[in-house]
């Protein structure tokens, strides 16, 4: 890799009261989350000096952290934000593979706090989820985190206490590797992606609450009546519409919280700003492609140029071309870009249901800017994202559930069907126990790699009126692009990358046999915004046990309509894609709606573990521990 000297990191020339971060300090008596109508600031533009840069980066072995309160202006109003060392984005850490770091955290906020590691491999009690890896850091007090840094990539942190990764306690952290670097590039860029919002976040939780569809702007109109029966036919529409309406769905319900409320930032910056990075004639650049938003899933592209992906959340993959990919919360993806010096890019992230989007420019020239693209169509749910097959299905002939929605009462599609491989739901089975494989037999559990040979399983929890959709037909996870981008090679000519096109770039550590098989249901009822696993709230749910030194297999089963980001800490999650000797390695895998995906773990970190969906206003239900003992 050829070193350059460096260059600067460039906001807008022009300040803008939409934009900028301010070092007052928040009065000490507020409590709670601490964002609150009332708090006194000082006045946010006394200092015109005041310049919008990216995060601090911090280098070395030994770290200073301090959570504290920040005036904030990020979209005309003023807010309250929870910062690392007075930063949004928090600083970007960069260590290095072999060294042990010691972070000292200390917590200025009137409550709790925490910071997790995310995608780290360490100690449980290093970890930082509060009441299952640690107390939590009180007030006041300081947390001391010590590891040695076994491993090299794109990763981040965040605070794992209540909303506070909302609201801004969240950072990006660079591992440099021990040997040569198998990725050759010039200079790299980290681009963080988040979501902002004024509201206090216990507000937007208590609204979706109530009203789940809150911040869905798009629901249909007589015009897209009217639409649908001119290119369906006034059956089919009737027929369709009736489906939704006695689901008490929505099929533009892509999102739980919008652009309605959100702004999307790129490294702390909005969209009307614009954050800018530059490059030299002739360079290999790489952009570390964080996703540290709380609610938003993210489709990404540089119009005009070729993405080649070379790591999966820090993990190196034999390169990928591609023009676009999907990022979930939480996932980071490594791209490799060669850009013209004569020209301007937009870095483009438009939000999974096209409400807004965020961008930077990739530059050699500062006085050059680039054309920022319309965003993509409004996707819409269909037969796919409820687990059903579109072939052959007579509409007419479909009872809908009311309540529970029990699909045992849906005709199915007969044509074509293998009915062999269709297990219908067991409602005997206890899968909280965890106990036996699926069907009792490990010769019968699916080669490595290749994933599951179970059909969907329901378990008796999974039955009532906190689960209004059970799917019985798993489409794939791993190939499918996921709503929105389906058509997007034929409508606009952009490959977009799949799991299915991830393969490590080295070859699988432990190539055994899985020794038994988790089938774990990601449930959920949407006009109560109530979450869970196999219909069991996090409140209500048993730790999830494995053996130490076990290899076993989980099977996801995504039962409701939306995307569903699932993170295991402390163990990777090897990717089964249908290539046994170079399994990817990730820390979080996105679970398409009515879709399943299979990964194997390794439990080789003794402890408790936090496993959840990464959605943050998702998290209180639907999450379990994992003991490794």
């Amino acid at each position: 890799m050829k070193k350059q000297p460096p260059l600067t990191l460039l906001s807008s020339s022009t300040m803008s009261r939409r934009r900028f971060i301010t070092g007052a300090a928040a009065s000490s008596t507020v409590l709670g989350f601490g964002l609150h109508s009332s708090l006194s600031f000082a006045d946010p533009l006394a200092d015109s000096k005041v310049k919008r840069m990216p995060p601090q980066v911090l280098r070395g072995n030994r770290f200073d952290l301090n959570i504290g309160y920040q005036a904030v202006n990020i979209t005309g109003k003023d807010s309250l934000a929870t910062t690392v060392n007075g930063s949004l984005p928090a600083p970007t850490l960069r260590w290095k593979e072999g060294d042990t770091v010691t972070i000292k955290v200390t917590n200025n906020l009137s409550h709790d706090s925490s910071i997790h590691w995310h995608g780290m491999i360490l100690p449980t009690h290093m970890d930082g989820v509060p009441g299952l890896s640690f107390a939590g850091i009180k007030p006041g007090e300081s947390y001391e985190y010590q590891f040695t840094v076994n491993q090299s990539g794109t990763y981040w942190y965040h605070s794992h206490s209540g909303f506070q990764e909302q609201t801004g306690i969240y950072g990006a952290i660079v591992i440099e590797p021990k040997e040569p670097d198998p990725v050759a590039y010039d200079r790299d860029h980290v681009v963080l992606l988040s979501d902002w919002t004024d509201e206090i976040p216990e507000n937007i939780y208590a609204k979706l609450k109530k009203m789940s569809h809150y911040y869905n702007r798009r629901e249909r109109t007589t015009g897209d009546l009217w639409r649908d029966i001119k290119e369906k036919g006034v059956g089919n529409t009737w027929n369709e519409r009736r489906m939704w309406n006695q689901m008490r769905m929505s099929e533009t319900d892509i999102s739980d919280v919008t652009g309605e409320t959100y702004t999307y930032l790129m490294n702390g910056m909005t969209p009307e700003d614009g954050w800018k990075a530059l490059f030299r004639n002739g360079e290999k650049v790489r952009l570390r492609i964080i996703n540290a938003s709380a609610m938003t899933i993210f489709d990404v592209r540089i119009p005009g140029l070729k993405m080649t992906v070379v790591a999966s959340d820090g993990q190196n993959i034999e390169p990928v071309s591609v023009d676009e990919f999907r990022i979930g919360v939480a996932e980071t993806y490594d791209v490799i870009v060669e850009p013209d010096s004569d020209s301007a890019y937009t870095i483009f992230a438009q939000s999974i249901g096209r409400t807004g989007f965020t961008r930077g420019v990739l530059t050699a020239d500062a006085s050059l800017e680039a054309a920022i693209p319309a965003m993509d169509y409004a996707p819409t749910l269909g037969h796919q994202d409820m687990g059903m097959s579109m072939a052959g299905m007579d509409h007419s002939a479909m009872k809908m559930p009311m309540g529970g929605m029990d699909h045992s009462a849906m005709k199915m599609p007969m044509e074509g069907m293998d009915h062999s491989a269709m297990k219908m739901p067991m409602e005997g089975m206890d899968h909280s126990t965890m106990g036996k494989n699926l069907n009792n037999s490990a010769s019968n559990l699916g080669k490595a790699g290749y994933g599951t040979n179970v059909g969907v399983v329901h378990a008796k929890t999974e039955f009532g009126p906190h689960v209004d959709m059970r799917v019985e037909l798993m489409q794939n996870g791993i190939t499918d692009p996921g709503v929105g981008l389906r058509d997007h090679q034929q409508r606009y000519g952009r490959k977009v990358l799949t799991y299915a096109d991830i393969r490590n770039l080295t070859p699988t550590i432990d190539t055994r046999e899985p020794e038994r098989e988790i089938q774990l249901h990601l449930t959920g009822n949407m006009g109560r915004y109530m979450w869970s696993m196999n219909g069991i709230s996090f409140a209500d749910a048993k730790p999830l046990a494995l053996k130490y030194g076990e290899r076993v297999r989980i099977v996801l089963v995504n039962d409701t309509m939306m995307t569903h980001p699932i993170h295991l800490h402390g163990v990777w999650s090897e990717l089964e894609t249908g290539e046994p000797n170079y399994i990817p390695r990730k820390h979080t895998i996105m679970v398409q709606p009515g879709s399943s995906v299979s990964y194997l773990v390794t439990a080789d970190a003794m402890g408790k573990w936090a496993y959840h969906c990464h959605l943050l206003f998702h998290m209180p239900g639907m999450m379990r521990e994992v003991w490794i003992s």
